[in-house]
C-alpha cells in the first residue's frame, strides 16, 4: 500500500459504496409515487374544452353584441346562466345606442330556447352594492356560481385635446371600477369553494395605444392590469383570472359611420367622414390576414366556452386574442 495514502479509503471501495448508495436511492425513487398536480386538466376525453353541464354562469354586459354571444354559447354547452346589463343609458360619454330591457329579455329567450335556465338582473355595474345583490339571487336561485365573465363596457371617440370631463371619468368608471366591482362581488364565493374561472374581456386597444379613444384604450390596459394581479392572488384558491382581447368586432359600439371613418383613417388621410359598411369593409379587409375587416360576437364566444372549462384548468393570468390574425401584426 502506498504510504502516501495509509489511512484513506481506497478510491475503487468509495466508488463501489456511492454505487450502492445510488442504487439505493433509485430503488427508494422507484417505490416513492410522484405527488399529484393539485391542479389538473384531466385525463384527454372528446369535448372536454366546452363541457359546461352543471355549471352556472354570471355575465354582465349581455343585453346584446359580446356579452350575449357569450351568454347563449355558454348556455349552449350546458351552463345555466345568469345576465346582468343596465339595459338602458349609461353615460353622455358612449358612441353607442343603448341597450334596452327588449335586448335583455331577448338573451334570456336565447338561452331559455337551449333548454337552460337563466335569471336576468338589470343593474348597474358602478354600483357594487347591486352586483353583490345579484350575487346573492344567483345562489338563492340558480344554486352556485362556477364562472363569472366581465363583459360590459362603452367607448368613447374623442380626442384628448376635444374630450369633456364625462369622455374620460365615465369610461373608466365604467370599463375599470365596474370590471373591478364584478370581481369583488363575486370572487370570494369562488376562492371559498376553491373552484372558479373568472373571464374579463379587455381589448386589443388594451395592448397598444388608440388615437382619437385614448379613455376606452387606457381602461382596456387597465383591466389587464386586474387580471393579471387577480390570477396571481386567487390562483392559491385554484380560480383562474384570463382576458379575452377581441379585434375589431361588429357590435353596437362600432358599427356606426364615425367608428368606420376612423377605420379608414389608419391608413389614409382624410377619411370620408361618412363611409358605407361595403366601403370600409373593402379598405380594412385586405390588411387583416384572414382577410375579414370585423369578426362577429359569435366568433369570441367559444374562447369563453373554453375558459369556462375544466380544460383550462392550468391556464390562468394570461391574454386570449381573437383577432382575425391581427395579433400577427402586434408585437
Amino acid at each position: 500500500m502506498d504510504k502516501g495514502n495509509e489511512g484513506r479509503p481506497d478510491r475503487r471501495t468509495v466508488m463501489i459504496g456511492a454505487g450502492a448508495i445510488g442504487a439505493l436511492a433509485a430503488g427508494a425513487a422507484a417505490n416513492a409515487q410522484a405527488p399529484a398536480p393539485p391542479t389538473t386538466a384531466g385525463p384527454i376525453t372528446a369535448g372536454r374544452d366546452s363541457a359546461l353541464t352543471g355549471k352556472v354562469a354570471f355575465v354582465t354586459g349581455a343585453a346584446r353584441g359580446i356579452g350575449r354571444a357569450i351568454a347563449v354559447e355558454l348556455a349552449a354547452n350546458g351552463a345555466d346562466v345568469a345576465i346582468f346589463d343596465i339595459a338602458g343609458f349609461v353615460s353622455t360619454a358612449s358612441n353607442a345606442t343603448p341597450a334596452t330591457p327588449a335586448d335583455l329579455a331577448e338573451t334570456k329567450r336565447q338561452i331559455e330556447a337551449l333548454g337552460r335556465k337563466c335569471l336576468a338582473i338589470k343593474g348597474d355595474i358602478r354600483k357594487i352594492a347591486q352586483l353583490r345583490a345579484a350575487h346573492d339571487r344567483v345562489l338563492k336561485e340558480l344554486g352556485r356560481i362556477d364562472v363569472v365573465v366581465a363583459d360590459a363596457a362603452i367607448q368613447r371617440w374623442k380626442d384628448l385635446l376635444e374630450m369633456e370631463d364625462a369622455d374620460w371619468y365615465d369610461v373608466i368608471d365604467n370599463n375599470v371600477n365596474g370590471t373591478a366591482n364584478t370581481v369583488r362581488a363575486f370572487a370570494p364565493t369562488l376562492c371559498a369553494q376553491k373552484s372558479g374561472r373568472i373571464i374579463l374581456i379587455s381589448s386589443m386597444q388594451g395592448k397598444h395605444g388608440t388615437a382619437g379613444a385614448a379613455s376606452y384604450s387606457a381602461s382596456k390596459h387597465a383591466i389587464i392590469g386586474l387580471m393579471k394581479s387577480a390570477a396571481e392572488e386567487f390562483g392559491k384558491h385554484k380560480v383562474t383570472v384570463n382576458c379575452i382581447l377581441p379585434g375589431l368586432i361588429d357590435t353596437a359600439l362600432t358599427r356606426y359611420p364615425a367608428r368606420w371613418s376612423h377605420v379608414i383613417g389608419e391608413t389614409q388621410d382624410n377619411p370620408p367622414k361618412n363611409p358605407s359598411e361595403a366601403e370600409t369593409w373593402a379598405n380594412r379587409a385586405p390588411r387583416v390576414p384572414l382577410r375579414v375587416a370585423w369578426l362577429r360576437p359569435e366568433d369570441v364566444s367559444p374562447m369563453a366556452v373554453f375558459l369556462a372549462s375544466d380544460a383550462s384548468a392550468l391556464c390562468s393570468g394570461a391574454n386570449f386574442e381573437v383577432t382575425g390574425g391581427d395579433s400577427a401584426q402586434d408585437v
